[in-house]
């Protein structure tokens, strides 16, 4: 299950463990209404706490980027362990994704909406 934090104009979002086909569907829609929200600026997904992705995850991951992109709301994500850097790096995946070390660095990190992609 995942973890939702709204913070104005910022939404954390925590996966936890497993982010696979069992679990991609309601990360996917925890995204979706995260990213639509009305007033939300920004989307954070903080991997600290996943231990594995599979492809359906990443796919997940892939349909926010884009949908953030559509709306115009800056999407990123942080926490991301030396497996799954990896796992985004094969796929090139890292140079899509705005990579953050962490929370904190996230929120240090000028937070108005990327929009040069």
């Amino acid at each position: 299950m995942q973890t939702l934090l709204a913070q104005k104009p910022i939404t954390v979002i925590r996966p936890l463990d497993y982010l696979n086909a069992a679990t991609s569907e309601e990360f996917g829609l925890q995204l979706t209404t995260a990213i639509s929200t009305p007033g939300v600026v920004a989307v954070l997904v903080d991997f600290g706490a996943v231990t594995f992705i599979d492809s359906a995850g990443l796919m997940a991951l892939v349909s926010g980027l884009k949908q953030a992109k559509k709306m115009q709301r800056r999407f990123s994500i942080c926490s991301v362990s030396a497996g799954m850097r990896m796992i985004l790096e094969l796929s090139q995946l890292d140079r899509v994704f705005e990579i953050f070390e962490n929370v904190e660095s996230f929120q240090a990190s000028n937070c108005s909406v990327k929009t040069d992609w």
